[in-house]
């Protein structure tokens, strides 16, 4: 195969055939004592209504022949435990502004049915509400991050949500009693509204703006629970919007989202999940560490009006988008999940981790069966995606302190001329002193020796994992499962206080390491 790099020094397009294996170093700084720690919830997911996400993902209800712990998937639900999901954003999205929350309460039998007019056209039947998604994010021990519809509710139906969720006495505290739950729920982050410049309103900025005033001021703190809140943000490269969203409400909001997806373009096809040239792997994962710059340019946005950093940023949707499984329902975003994916994820997570001084917060769309999700469902089978591996694999780093790390890694540039790093690298250092370090190899043919220096601390490898595949597209099927999953690593040495890594092409390999 034929690819190109961009040698760290040079400044000219180099064709590549065959070379010597590529050597890499990769220093981290293990002397940072007080340094950034890495938010549990830049690790977060996220649950829209869109296809099967909900219906058939996450719920089949009580009555389902299908393994289910109070209707939740039994299957589904004990593999978002073992991710460790810190945060979950529901009910979208899209769908978020056109959800009325009163129709997802009460008997389900007596819930009303309503076409999901922005996915599909499909009829929802509400059997999965506030109570449901509620209670599952008890259950798994994460954050819940509830987004209000501004686009076409109403300043009272949001207000009355809030006080529903978290009052411990009053009407709305006795009508969820009423519904079971007496004990008000704990819920941190609201959004008020979901991409008011699209699908969520079609509004302007200083429109916007405007009603983001009037809706947080009725969005109450009731029971000692204090709402944390989101304004609608900016989707990528729209600066404007964040700028005058940081002039009008800086000093009314918590955080501010953005969104920025790993698309080849919003016209025509998207391209195919599994079915893709090296030229078109390389771009994606180029389109993919392009969120760095974008991330750079709203914080710098942000820092002009609020230098003190009181407003976070939060990455709220992100992730490839690809044209959907052939023969299935263009507005159900159903696609497969290849190593490709695994790549967009570890290279993202690593770019998240230097800024999270301001980034407090990414949620990956979508959970289960849409986009680049964690699982897949069919019936009563499920498959855990490379994502999926590539979350859990990671998530040694929630909470943990941000280790800066330098690689001497050369570029390829795709056919736009963007440049992503062939070897990439993050560290973090837990509570309790051990260091993980996280490489990717984004290289398709070629292995990589990677020499990892710890400083004077060295250290002892006491576990390592790797994830890579035979060919770059391959996916976990419901027929087989295992395709693409994580195994024990073992092809590395500890010399002179050094860990030298044999990183096989097309990896990730994470490294934990004790002194």
């Amino acid at each position: 195969m034929k690819h190109y790099l961009l040698a760290a020094i040079a400044a000219v397009i180099i064709p590549v055939v065959a070379q010597a294996q590529l050597k890499v170093n990769v220093t981290v700084d293990t002397d940072v004592t007080d340094g950034q720690i890495i938010p549990k919830e830049i690790y977060g997911q996220f649950a829209e209504h869109l296809g099967s996400c909900i219906y058939g993902g996450l719920w089949v209800g009580p009555e389902s022949e299908i393994p289910n712990v109070d209707g939740y998937r039994k299957d589904v639900l004990d593999a978002l435990i073992e991710l460790k999901v810190p945060v979950m954003r529901w009910p979208g999205g899209c769908f978020a502004d056109e959800y009325h929350w009163r129709d997802g309460i009460g008997p389900r039998e007596n819930r009303p049915r309503m076409v999901n007019s922005n996915w599909g056209g499909t009829v929802e039947d509400n059997s999965f509400g506030t109570h449901e998604f509620l209670n599952l994010c008890e259950m798994i021990g994460c954050e819940p991050y509830i987004s209000g519809n501004v686009g076409s509710g109403t300043v009272e139906e949001l207000a009355k949500w809030v006080e529903y969720m978290t009052a411990a006495d009053g009407p709305m505290a006795r009508l969820r009693a009423e519904n079971g739950r007496v004990e008000p729920w704990k819920v941190k982050y609201l959004g008020v509204g979901n991409e008011s410049w699209g699908c969520g309103g079609n509004m302007l900025p200083e429109y916007y703006s405007h009603l983001y005033r009037r809706y947080q001021t009725y969005c109450r703190d009731y029971s000692g629970n204090h709402l944390y809140k989101v304004a609608s943000g900016a989707t990528d490269y729209d600066y404007n919007w964040t700028e005058v969203l940081m002039k009008n409400i800086g000093s009314l909001m918590h955080g501010v989202s953005l969104h920025y997806y790993t698309v080849k373009g919003w016209n025509g096809s998207k391209g195919s999940a599994t079915v893709f040239t090296e030229q078109e792997y390389y771009n994606t994962l180029a389109k993919a560490v392009g969120v760095e710059p974008v991330i750079i340019k709203h914080i710098g946005i942000m820092d002009q009006y609020d230098p003190e950093k009181k407003v976070d940023l939060l990455l709220d949707e992100w992730g490839t988008w690809f044209d959907v499984e052939p023969g299935t329902n263009p507005g159900h975003l159903f696609q497969q999940n290849t190593m490709r994916d695994a790549m967009v994820a570890a290279l993202s997570l690593n770019i998240f981790h230097k800024y999270t001084e301001r980034l407090k917060m990414a949620n990956i769309a979508q959970i289960a069966n849409v986009l680049q999700s964690m699982v897949l469902t069919h019936g009563d089978k499920m498959v855990l995606t490379p994502t999926y591996h590539t979350f859990r694999m990671y998530n040694v780093h929630q909470d943990a302190m941000y280790l800066p790390s330098a690689c001497d890694s050369p570029k390829f540039i795709d056919e736009l001329e963007r440049e992503c790093p062939v070897v990439d690298a993050t560290a973090s250092r837990s509570q309790d002193g051990t260091i993980h370090v996280t490489l990717t190899n984004t290289n398709l043919d070629e292995a990589a020796e990677i020499t990892v220096d710890l400083g004077a601390k060295g250290g002892k490898v006491t576990a390592a994992e790797v994830l890579t595949a035979a060919d770059v597209h391959d996916y976990n099927a419901f027929d087989k499962p295992e395709i693409v999953k994580p195994v024990e690593f073992k092809d590395f040495k500890v010399k002179g206080g050094k860990i030298i890594v044999k990183m096989p092409a097309m990896s990730i390999v994470s490294l934990t390491v004790e002194s």
